[in-house]
């Protein structure tokens, strides 16, 4: 920008102030918000469909602040790890999206700054924060004028210790070498050095030990506004990030959807409805480990490790997956880039994914060099699908 105004033609002089305020504007950073693309033949789908209601759905971990650290993130620039440029960024990116619901992971200034800046952008928000010494957790932000709130429920995984039954240990897992099997490598740069310190807490082979680790999700059902009000049940959550326990990681898998059955079926006998359900969250998984195969098909070849985890999940599918392939990836660093985050739907009559939200390239040059940076405020990208539900 600076080397095209030496082309320009001399310019009347003017006063040096109003140079330096042109300089500033013209090399301000900003947020990069990329858009939603149809799927082939949504278009058409809809028209034949005209009773069809379309909502969109964003899943994103905004990194916490707390995370943020030079020495943890040494490629990006100084400036954009700062909190008042990042909130700012943040806040850009998810006013700019125009989603109905945002899923949003590692929220840790919610009342401080988020609840109350989305609440004027026409955003109600219900969220779960972590136990232990973490202040991220997770929050669903959803449009006043697109969804009501009808029941919420949260999950701490920590519940887990409480369900381990006598003699069941997963250090038989980790003796077979199943928790080398997740997304190796794929630990996160922003939270590596915080969490390794606290979790120094006991013998992780001991099952009460290694499953106690302070993650949590939160689930609710939604009426929506447009008749005939169709009810969507959200769940948004972040599983353990660590590469070598994945065996913890498959046991929250599994509590998350046998909580989500039961809570289906509450939802469902208390409002007399069958409701669609979209699962969103940071699952620290890659596709194709046992988490995302456990995920998209209930099947795994781990034996039940825990008592509540008998009945059967809820068949899901990755709505990426569905539309046009996951994405390349969702989390980048110069230590780690591959696909973290999902977006999950149970497929029915009902529901079918109709967009996406674009994500960059491996060499768009907004993502090169890794994030966060100028263009993108956290490591990760956000995600996004667009849904038409078919009227009753």
């Amino acid at each position: 920008m600076v080397k095209a105004l030496y082309a320009l033609p001399r310019l009347p002089l003017v006063p040096s102030f109003t140079r330096i305020v042109l300089s500033k504007m013209s090399t301000k950073p900003s947020p990069i918000c990329r858009e939603f693309i149809s799927v082939e033949g949504s278009d058409i789908y809809s028209r034949s469909r005209p009773d069809g209601i379309r909502f969109r759905l964003v899943s994103y971990n905004i990194l916490a602040q707390a995370y943020v650290k030079s020495s943890l993130f040494p490629h990006s620039p100084s400036p954009c790890l700062r909190w008042k440029a990042r909130s700012q960024a943040i806040l850009s990116i998810l006013k700019n999206l125009g989603a109905d619901f945002l899923c949003l992971q590692e929220v840790d200034e919610y009342d401080s700054f988020y609840k109350g800046n989305m609440e004027s952008h026409g955003y109600s928000s219900i969220y779960v924060q972590r136990n232990g010494q973490k202040r991220d957790g997770c929050g669903i932000f959803y449009k006043q004028d697109s969804a009501e709130l009808v029941l919420e429920e949260k999950i701490e995984y920590n519940d887990l210790v409480n369900s381990i039954q006598d003699g069941q240990l997963l250090v038989d897992d980790k003796h077979d070498g199943v928790h080398t099997n997740g997304n190796k490598g794929a630990e996160p740069k922003n939270d590596s050095a915080l969490k390794k310190a606290p979790e120094d807490r006991g013998d992780p082979n001991d099952p009460c030990v290694r499953l106690k680790r302070d993650c949590v999700g939160i689930m609710a059902a939604f009426k929506l506004k447009d008749p005939p009000h169709h009810v969507v049940i959200v769940a948004n959550t972040h599983l353990y990030w660590d590469p070598e326990w994945a065996d913890v990681k498959l046991a929250q898998a599994k509590y998350l959807l046998s909580r989500l059955a039961q809570f289906k079926t509450l939802v469902s006998n208390r409002l007399e409805c069958s409701p669609s359900v979209i699962v969103a969250g940071d699952f620290n998984s890659i596709p194709g480990d046992k988490v995302y195969q456990y995920l998209i098909s209930g099947n795994s070849s781990l034996a039940q490790v825990v008592e509540c985890l008998e009945d059967l999940p809820i068949p899901l599918c990755s709505a990426y997956a569905f539309t046009k392939g996951e994405p390349p990836f969702t989390n980048c660093t110069p230590d780690f880039t591959d696909t973290l985050d999902y977006i999950f739907f149970s497929p029915t009559d009902d529901i079918k994914p109709v967009s996406f939200l674009e994500l960059p390239e491996p060499d768009s040059p907004d993502v090169v060099g890794g994030l966060p940076n100028n263009s993108h405020p956290s490591d990760h990208l956000p995600i996004g699908v667009g849904f038409e539900i078919t009227r009753e």
